[in-house]
């Protein structure tokens, strides 16, 4: 017993003398006594520190943690593990009611009624490499199938490359296609009600915005572009791979700011374009006996915004190589353009008015009247927005069309409301 306490005192006398060193004890196999210098006789213990500096230790490195996420927090960021050094998440949703009605041979013959969720985006950026501006992208997309279910379809996967050339990144992989993100970021900033003139089915109806491939995007103050190679059918259309789609975007930015990310509320802006592409063999356009065609998309464009308005322009043509057949499947052969323009008002521009007219003359098409073997279709827009908040836009709106002008009572009006959502 008197070893034992002495081992004891000698711990505790050590304890508070030495506060915060690591200290190695040594022990005298004979008497059982505790020292803290090697001597005759005596083995090492091992090392020890006392309970006062372990425990300050732990509390330090906890505070420095919660400091850490607290920080984060403060800059918009959680704490999420990955093997990348970070992750950018977001989401684009466009939620609405639409009550459409059509004269009698119309599709809206019958009134329809109905709340939707139009698109709901999820969108995860992995930056792998030293350079910031690179980063692996997926973007998930619902959709609806057959008006009673909800299926999640792939919109992107791709990664991108910054300054593989001068002032020019590459995107590999599920890809924007060079025009219609271009529209939707600069001239046309209602997705959530309409799809933009070349991609609607009310429209023109000849392209869409994402496909399989390589885009090259250059940027710099006065000149932007978009190259790239494609499968050509689209992100969710059927590939034969019988041939690829060369596709392009040019732009001339006037004003020298082409480089920057612009916000209409805030800058001056004035573009003109040229784009277009050369779509090989697609599988979307069959002639009568059932082949493959090529036709080519060719589109001028300008937008010219300020705060206060925006005002946009294009014309487009498609020429077909299956034109000749007189019921050939596609509508990629005619002409048409397209206006729209917003005008912004009251309390910092958080009120807008917006405006739109489409025409489109598809030339020998399937569906024309055996009178002129063309197809010429309308589609109006008129509508006010507000800016709720910087996440959300409330917007309500009527859409006119007229599917076939020389059809009569096939026209119709759908009356919308709609809640855009970005985070």
């Amino acid at each position: 017993m008197r070893k034992i306490t002495l081992s004891a005192m000698a711990i505790l006398a050590l304890s508070a003398t030495v506060a915060a060193n690591t200290l190695t004890l040594y022990t005298d196999s004979a008497t059982g006594q505790v020292f803290t210098t090697p001597g005759e006789g005596r083995t090492e213990m091992g090392d020890f520190i006392d309970a006062k500096s372990v425990y300050e230790e732990n509390q330090a490195q906890d505070s420095a943690i919660v400091q850490k996420e607290t920080d984060a927090a403060k800059a918009g960021y959680v704490p999420v593990k990955s093997k990348v050094s970070k992750l950018q998440f977001s989401g684009t949703h466009y939620l609405g009611y639409k009550y459409s009605t059509g004269e009698d041979d119309s599709k809206y013959s019958d009134s329809s009624s109905a709340f939707e969720t139009r698109r709901n985006y999820l969108q995860v950026k992995a930056y792998l490499f030293d350079d910031p501006k690179s980063y692996m992208r997926v973007t998930l997309d619902t959709h609806q199938v057959d008006n009673n279910d909800w299926a999640v379809r792939l919109k992107y996967a791709y990664l991108y490359l910054n300054e593989v050339l001068p002032f020019t990144g590459v995107e590999l992989g599920q890809v924007h296609r060079p025009w219609i993100d271009y529209e939707e970021h600069q001239g046309w900033w209602y997705r959530s009600i309409s799809k933009v003139y070349v991609e609607g089915s009310e429209s023109a109806h000849l392209t869409n915005s994402a496909d399989l491939g390589f885009n090259f995007k250059t940027k710099t103050p006065y000149f932007t572009s978009e190259v790239g190679m494609f499968n050509g059918e689209g992100y969710h259309g059927e590939e034969s791979g019988a041939g690829n789609s060369l596709e392009w975007r040019a732009t001339a930015a006037i004003f020298g700011n082409g480089d920057q990310k612009r916000k209409p509320l805030k800058d001056d802006y004035f573009d003109a374009s040229f784009f277009g592409q050369y779509n090989m063999e697609s599988s979307k356009n069959l002639n009568v006996d059932g082949d493959e065609e090529t036709y080519g998309i060719y589109g001028l464009h300008s937008v010219y915004n300020t705060p206060r308005f925006l005002i946009a322009a294009q014309y487009v043509m498609a020429d077909n190589d299956a034109a000749s057949d007189a019921f050939r499947v596609g509508d990629f052969n005619g002409q048409g353009f397209s206006i729209n323009g917003t005008y912004r008002f009251a309390n910092g521009y958080k009120w807008e008015l917006l405006g739109r007219y489409d025409t489109w003359t598809a030339e020998d098409d399937k569906d024309a009247t055996e009178a002129n073997g063309d197809l010429e279709r309308d589609y109006m827009i008129a509508g006010v927005g507000y800016q709720y908040s910087k996440n959300v836009k409330f917007l309500g709106n009527v859409l006119f069309t007229d599917p076939n002008k020389d059809v009569s009572d096939d026209d119709y009006a759908s009356y919308m409301l709609t809640a855009e959502v970005h985070w």
